[in-house]
């Protein structure tokens, strides 16, 4: 080829004899290639000596393994954290905020096809610095609502108290003002993740191509298995840093207030949100520092000829191999929709491409939504949970990719191998998930909406007939936990008159709904009628849930890297990232784009108690149904599950390996792979 894409080995075409011949002169196949486009590393002339160190496969995995830290961070750690904040700052309900994270999917799925084709043969190194800025570029942007959209602003006299009729408080009327304008900033946010997806989609197709065109066949998996557990590192990070920022407040500063009806928040107050957007700034810096290694890296690094020249085709053989070498396809634009349509009749890669798909849908719906249903199926605060979610699903993830990557590496697994492993990880995984059903935790008891106030008023209705003449307002939501063991929306609803300061804590008295204490052993029942915050939860599932749940996230995973790398072995050598590009798109089609809207919908069928104010204008949810919430959550993944394993199994029996002569000489092949490296 002159001009255009290099006439690399490993594209040749499996023709009688093809595996003889690559091993009987592997450096003279490759020689051409090697003084074309194994360059050294460095900008034109400036090529230091140093650098040179960086300019094999390990140094491109280690800058590799930094872009897809920071991707993680940013697409699958700080945002997912931030989720519950943002809905509750811009007045979101989940469903939309499902969207804010499905819109990276969307932009990587537009794109997918187009830079995998074209980046086949590009410079796959400088793409990737092309994916660093945009990344950069889309983190900043994520940050900016913070910095136009004011100070945060908690409402006026949030506790408020039952005022009798005839004394001054606080009237609330509904007018076209009232109606707030931040649930507009929602475009900024899919703006900021449409430009995260356009820099995510060279790393995932061109940059995981790139590994497997410079490593031996039978390292692939253990390169790639590296790479991927990495990339998730970065949400580790970013759920435990995002957690940790959560717990400063959200304008740095906490507001003085000089009205007594105000008390200054702490991190137990629902009305508390924290500091979201530090963190995207930060990586922002961090991400652009990383265009510099990648556009130092030369087109194809040195070796990379005589090992491709070693490899042997295990594509699935359909004849679809033959036709892309005997037309060529690929060459031109013109060659797109022949080449999209050779993968597409590949049963084998529909299968698994489907099978992907589901578990996709699972996994990021579970990524996006974890840290709050550990919030409210278990009774902790936002900031704990993420953390606690991010400390438990990101290794669970890295060391599944890890260990998968090692036993089909040290295994020497073919391709029928590596699908048929993937069924005993996926089918484990199912019965793991099972930990939804034992797990869950109940209700706890919460006046007006899952029990009646000491019988009297109805559910679903917070106002009864010892909170009538009140005056509450439904928008004000300040959870106070009674001496029954009884949560109310606020000391208002809860019928509290008055309160008082005991050694800095507040309690209300004179509450006209709060019934009787249920324990009657100690002299603290007397000290108050109610105080500030939800009551403690009974439920003590949460270790045992977190134990299941960890181990169906490594078996989960533990299929991720063996998928990846039988999609680059069940197709013809020059369609390889173009697979991984339509692997991507469907990945996003049918599982991460749907994910996590399909959770949100979920979780927001199961709410209970949704934030409705004077206006009726409906925003985040309060109070969720916690058993129906697991039950829903359980039956998505149970199903996505199922739907895996039959694709799985499908592509098993579709499968069929090249002809015995190429076969014979695997062992051969991977003889000599190993003297040479």
């Amino acid at each position: 080829m002159k001009g255009g894409g290099i006439e690399n080995p490993v594209f040749e075409p499996p023709s009688p004899g093809l595996s003889r011949q690559r091993q009987a002169s592997p450096a003279g196949a490759g020689a051409g290639v090697a003084e074309a486009e194994e360059g050294s590393c460095g900008w034109g002339r400036c090529a230091p000596k140093a650098l040179q160190l960086c300019n094999n496969p390990e140094g491109y995995l280690a800058a590799y393994s930094l872009l897809a830290i920071f991707q993680g961070i940013v697409v699958n750690g700080l945002i997912n954290i931030s989720i519950s904040t943002i809905e509750k700052r811009y007045e979101l309900n989940s469903s939309l905020t499902g969207l804010i994270s499905a819109s990276y999917d969307i932009a990587f799925c537009v794109l997918s096809l187009f830079v995998s084709f074209f980046g086949e043969r590009g410079h796959k190194p400088r793409w990737l610095a092309f994916s660093a800025f945009m990344l950069g570029l889309g983190s900043l942007i994520f940050s900016l609502p913070h910095f136009s959209s004011g100070k945060y602003h908690y409402g006026a006299k949030l506790e408020d108290t039952c005022q009798i009729p005839g004394t001054s408080s606080a009237n609330f009327t509904c007018s076209a003002s009232t109606k707030s304008s931040l649930p507009n900033y929602l475009y900024v946010f899919i703006l900021g993740q449409l430009l995260l997806g356009v820099g995510g989609t060279p790393l995932y197709t061109l940059g995981t191509a790139f590994i497997d065109d410079s490593v031996p066949k039978h390292k692939s998996s253990l390169y790639i298995g590296i790479g991927y557990a990495m990339s998730l590192l970065g949400p580790a990070i970013g759920y435990v840093l995002g957690g940790q920022l959560l717990n400063v407040y959200i304008d740095i500063q906490i507001p003085e207030r000089q009205d007594t009806t105000y008390t200054k928040m702490d991190q137990d107050d629902p009305r508390w949100l924290g500091a979201w957007w530090i963190a995207f700034l930060a990586c922002f810096f961090a991400i652009w520092l990383l265009i510099i290694p990648f556009s130092c890296f030369p087109k194809h690094l040195p070796g990379t000829a005589k090992i491709q020249a070693e490899k042997i085709s295990e594509t699935h053989n359909d004849g679809s191999e033959a036709l892309v070498e005997t037309k060529n396809i690929g060459k031109s634009f013109k060659d797109f929709p022949m080449a999209l349509l050779i993968l597409l009749k590949n049963p084998v890669l529909m299968s698994l491409i489907i099978a992907s798909s589901s578990e996709a849908l699972v996994a990021t719906g579970f990524a996006t939504f974890l840290p709050k249903f550990i919030e409210n199926q278990f009774g902790k605060t936002s900031s704990f949970s993420a953390t606690l979610g991010g400390l438990v699903l990101i290794p669970a993830a890295a060391l599944g990719q890890i260990i998968s990557g090692i036993l089909v590496s040290k295994c020497k697994m073919d391709c029928k191998s590596i699908i048929k492993f993937m069924i005993g990880t996926c089918s484990v995984a199912l019965l793991l998930n099972t930990v939804f059903l034992f797990a869950k935790c109940g209700n706890e008891p919460f006046a007006g909406v899952s029990e009646t106030y000491n019988g009297t008023g109805m559910l679903y209705n917070l106002t009864a007939p010892c909170n009538a003449n009140c005056r509450c307002l439904r928008s004000m939501y300040y959870p106070v936990c009674g001496r029954d063991e009884v949560q109310y929306f606020s000391p208002c609803f809860a019928g509290c008159t008055s309160h008082l300061f005991n050694n800095m804590k507040k309690m209300y008295h004179n509450c006209s709904c709060i019934g009787k204490p249920k324990r009657e052993n100690g002299s603290e029942d007397f000290l108050y009628e109610a105080v500030p915050g939800k009551c403690p939860t009974q439920c003590k599932f949460l270790p045992l849930f977190l134990t299941f749940f960890f181990f169906a996230v490594v078996f989960t995973f533990m299929a991720v890297t063996p998928t990846t790398v039988a999609i680059l072995r069940c197709v013809p050598d020059k369609q390889r990232s173009f697979a991984l590009g339509v692997q991507s798109v469907f990945l996003r089609l049918l599982g991460t784009i749907p994910g996590p809207i399909l959770f949100g919908v979920a979780i927001d069928n199961s709410c209970t108690l949704w934030d409705v104010n004077e206006c009726k204008t409906k925003g985040a949810c309060w109070v969720y149904d916690n058993e129906r919430m697991a039950y829903l959550l359980m039956g998505i993944s149970a199903a996505c599950k199922i739907i895996t394993i039959i694709f799985v199994v499908t592509a098993v029996c579709l499968y069929k390996p090249p002809p015995a002569s190429a076969a014979l000489s695997q062992k051969d092949s991977e003889m000599v792979s190993a003297i040479h490296t």
